[in-house]
This record gives structure tokens, C-alpha cells and sequence, in this order.
């Protein structure tokens, strides 16, 4: 249509038309008088509509997922929070678990030894001494510890208190190469000392150079004048490997001591000791042997074997 006067009249006249026709579709409310050819453009238009409509909707759904995608990132952080959370409490149970029965074994340890002990807690490791094999404690001065006091835990010997602060307290190691302790074996009463060497095991030298001692051999602490810096009967090791004896004066063995010292958590600090040396009863109770099952066969001379008669041919079933 050419763009004359004519036809801008009539695009108003239609324009007219369309707001007459709206506003008395409007004031007609249900009884409008044009619901009935809205109905009949329904029926002629629907198809139309749900067809344009089935294809824009991936689009819409794809436009709600993006928006209520961060809906749900946030339920999904905080689910994965709430599990992580829940994971923490689990380990922290695990490790209360943990700490709890190495208490009760430690304490145990003392009943036996009739050790006066102070609970600790290691907080740090390495010292600013620039010792190689050292822990700090959470306590100090102020709760009666002293340098030169014994450190064991549940397994057996630890180490010795060497600085003390008002709270806390560094201990040497007694795997340590600066650390030397006297040592007596069980039940023959061989005295020695044993020297740190790291992550190897103890050596010791024993003061007998024609001792008898095996593998298996356990060792205890044999205790210091006025009982600093070790007291008596404290576990230390098992032998692991024996030199063989060459006339000297003394003989070297080599012993896997039983505290795992890369493992420390509590421990407890000596601050009384036993009135009299508690000797070999704070080891631990030895593994009973497991018997090995044996099996005898007894075979009867002359006897045939199954399945073949007298002349050795096979029997007929």
C-alpha cells in the first residue's frame, strides 16, 4: 500500500475501530458480544500458538535452568558443606577415639610402674635448641615440671624434659643421637647404655662383653641417681639384631624401641617416681605362640594300596 493520505486515514479509522472493540470487550465482561468470534479465533489460531509455543519452550526451560541454577549451586554447596562437616565430626570422633585409649593405656602403664605422672599433649615438634629429634608439650613450670623429669607414654619410654617454660616444655627424644640412657635387660639383669640414631633402631652397648642375648630380648630403663633424668623400669625396646661377640669389652646390640616416636600425641611427664624399681612389670605381656597343627601319617608295611589287589593289578569295581 502506497504511503497517501487515504491510506493514513485508514490506518487511523482501524486503530479507532480496535480501541472500540476493546473497550467493549472489556465493559461486556462474560456477556461481551464479542466472545464469541474470540472464541472462533481461538479454534483458528490455537494450533498456531501451542506450535510456536512447543518450539520456544526448550528455550524458556533452558532460560530457567540457567536462572535457577544458582538456586540450586547454592543447596548443592551447602549439601556438600553439611557432608564435609559431618566427615570432620567423624574424624574427630575417630581421633577422641584414638586419644582416649591411648590415655587409658598410659595410665595403665604408670599403675604398674607406680609412676606419678603429668598428662600432656604434643603441640609442636623441633625445638629452637636445634635439636633433631624433639617434641614440645602444653605444659610447664607452672604445673610442676621440671627439666630432667622422664617422658613415657602408654608403649614405654619417650624421652626427657630438657627446657621448661612457664607452659609448655620441650623433650628430647630417646631416639635422638644426643640422647643416652641405661638400659637392663630382662630377667638377666645385663646393665648397658643405648644411644639414639634417628629412625634406626637403638644401639646399645652392653657393659658384658660375653652377655648372652637373643632377638627378642626386651629392655628396660635401669634408672638414674635421685631418679633424674630417668627412673627405673620403664619399657624400651626389643632386640632386633645382635653383633656377634669378638672378645671385647663390651658388646653392641641393636633394639626397635616400643614407642613409635613419629606418632606422639599424649604422653605424660614423670613428676613422681616409684618408691621402689618396679623391675620387668610394666612390660607388656608377651604374644602367646599360636601352636602350629601337625599331621601324622602312619603307613602299615606291606599293605595294599586302594584300588589294586595282591598281584598289584588294579581291582575290578
Amino acid at each position: 500500500m502506497r504511503d497517501t493520505r487515504e491510506s493514513r486515514l485508514l490506518l487511523v479509522l482501524l486503530v479507532a475501530v480496535a480501541f472500540a472493540l476493546i473497550t467493549v470487550d472489556i465493559r461486556g465482561g462474560e456477556d461481551s458480544p464479542l466472545d464469541g468470534a474470540r472464541r472462533a479465533a481461538a479454534t483458528v489460531f490455537g494450533p498456531i500458538e501451542d506450535g510456536v509455543s512447543t518450539a520456544v519452550d526448550p528455550i524458556g526451560n533452558a532460560i530457567s535452568a540457567v536462572r535457577d541454577s544458582g538456586t540450586r549451586h547454592d543447596r548443592l554447596a551447602a549439601l556438600e558443606k553439611e557432608n564435609a562437616e559431618l566427615k570432620a565430626a567423624l574424624g574427630s570422633d575417630d581421633r577422641n577415639g584414638s586419644r582416649v585409649e591411648q590415655l587409658d593405656k598410659m595410665l595403665k602403664t604408670a599403675a604398674n610402674g607406680r609412676y606419678g605422672i603429668k598428662g600432656a599433649e604434643v603441640i609442636a615438634i623441633g625445638a629452637a635448641q636445634g635439636f633433631s629429634w624433639t617434641v614440645t608439650i602444653d605444659i610447664g613450670t607452672n604445673d610442676g615440671i621440671t627439666r630432667d623429669m622422664t617422658v613415657l607414654n602408654g608403649n614405654g619410654l619417650v624421652g626427657r624434659v630438657t627446657t621448661v617454660g612457664p607452659n609448655t616444655a620441650t623433650v628430647l627424644l630417646a631416639n635422638d643421637p644426643d640422647f643416652t640412657v641405661g638400659t637392663r635387660m630382662e630377667a638377666t639383669d645385663e646393665l648397658g647404655f643405648a644411644s639414639g640414631q634417628g629412625d634406626r633402631p637403638l644401639r646399645v652397648e652392653l657393659l658384658n662383653g660375653k652377655a648372652k642375648v637373643k632377638e627378642g630380648d626386651r629392655l628396660v630403663t635401669f634408672g638414674s641417681q635421685a631418679d633424674k633424668p630417668f627412673v627405673p623400669g620403664v619399657p624400651v625396646g626389643v632386640v632386633s639384631r645382635v653383633d656377634p661377640s669378638g672378645g671385647d669389652l663390651t658388646r653392641t646390640i641393636y633394639v626397635k624401641p616400643f614407642v613409635a616416636f613419629t606418632q606422639l600425641d599424649i604422653v605424660g611427664v614423670v613428676v613422681q617416681p616409684p618408691r621402689k624399681d618396679p623391675r620387668d612389670t610394666v612390660l607388656p605381656a608377651r604374644p602367646k605362640a599360636t601352636p602350629t597343627p601337625t599331621v601324622t601319617v602312619t603307613v602299615t608295611p606291606g599293605a595294599d594300596e586302594p584300588g589294586e589287589g595282591t598281584d598289584g593289578q588294579p581291582q575290578e569295581q
